[in-house]
């Protein structure tokens, strides 16, 4: 039962760009959707659960990780329409895992020891060098959308560092702060769509991409309980499985091609990631 409870947000975050892709829309269209689903998420799991009420501080920082969540999360949207699911999610990730690493090691003291610090840097070196390897293109245009979809997600995966981060700061449990980051998120996605696209409130897709939103909160959600059960460490290694799920999935699913030899390369960058997100946690 704890391995399933494990598996649920990494099959969750998986799927969840491959299902978007197929509802389709503007990126307007997409997160605020994704606001309206993550709130609904937060609201049914206070109702259900019933977490303590924290307080004022860390309902703000909470709220405000949210907030940040969205900014990282748009990028990755632009960066379906540029470069496609499959390569987008594993470069995203691979510029998660090295902010969040550092940053972890720097405010927070992660890595004690000069031995750990050097372990960890190699495993950021292989992330980056992952990454690399999963960006290959096949033709000359298709690098030039490359660059300008790593050029997005390396200026919005802030967001996410800041998201990852900001939980760091406030003594909490997981379902306490759960509801104020599924506020942040409903608060960020409704403000970026309305700015972006008056028309928001009227078009389906916008309506259709909520399902998005409710399997990003139930898969953080399961990401808490997982954590509950089977450590931290564990329960982020086995939804470092999303990657390979959303990767696989752009190609076979949504028919994103790769000549052999980037495909070749693009396995190989998801393995290097894989490995590397293992190493920066284990350490």
């Amino acid at each position: 039962m704890n391995v399933l409870i494990a598996l649920l947000p990494a099959i969750g975050w998986g799927i969840q760009p491959l299902i978007l892709r197929k509802i389709g829309g503007k990126p307007s269209n997409e997160i605020f959707g994704t606001g309206i689903g993550a709130l609904i998420a937060g609201i049914v799991a206070t109702a259900l659960f019933s977490p303590h009420f924290v307080a004022a501080n860390v309902f703000i920082l909470s709220l405000l990780s949210g907030l940040f969540w969205v900014m990282g999360q748009t990028g990755q949207y632009h960066a379906f329409g540029l470069i496609g699911v499959s390569k987008t999610m594993p470069i995203s990730t691979g510029f998660q895992l090295v902010g969040t690493s550092l940053i972890g090691v720097i405010l927070f003291g992660e890595w004690p020891g000069n031995l750990n610090k050097i372990i960890g840097f190699l495993a950021i070196l292989l992330l980056i060098i992952g990454v690399l390897l999963t960006s290959v293109s096949d033709s000359t245009q298709n690098r030039s959308e490359t660059k300008r979809g790593i050029f997005v997600l390396a200026a919005t995966s802030l967001g996410y560092w800041v998201y990852s981060a900001l939980p760091k700061a406030v003594s909490a449990s997981g379902l306490s702060i759960f509801l104020p980051q599924m506020l942040g998120v409903f608060i960020g996605a409704v403000l970026y769509a309305c700015i972006n696209n008056k028309r928001v409130f009227q078009e389906k897709k916008s309506w259709k991409a909520v399902i998005v939103g409710l399997i990003f909160g139930l898969s953080a959600l399961a990401y808490i309980f997982s954590a509950q059960k089977n450590g931290v460490a564990t329960a982020y290694i086995i939804t470092q499985l999303n990657v390979v799920i959303s990767t696989i999935g752009g190609i076979v699913i949504l028919k994103e091609s790769k000549s052999g030899q980037a495909l070749k390369k693009t396995i190989f960058g998801l393995l290097l990631i894989v490995i590397g997100s293992v190493i920066t946690v284990l350490i």
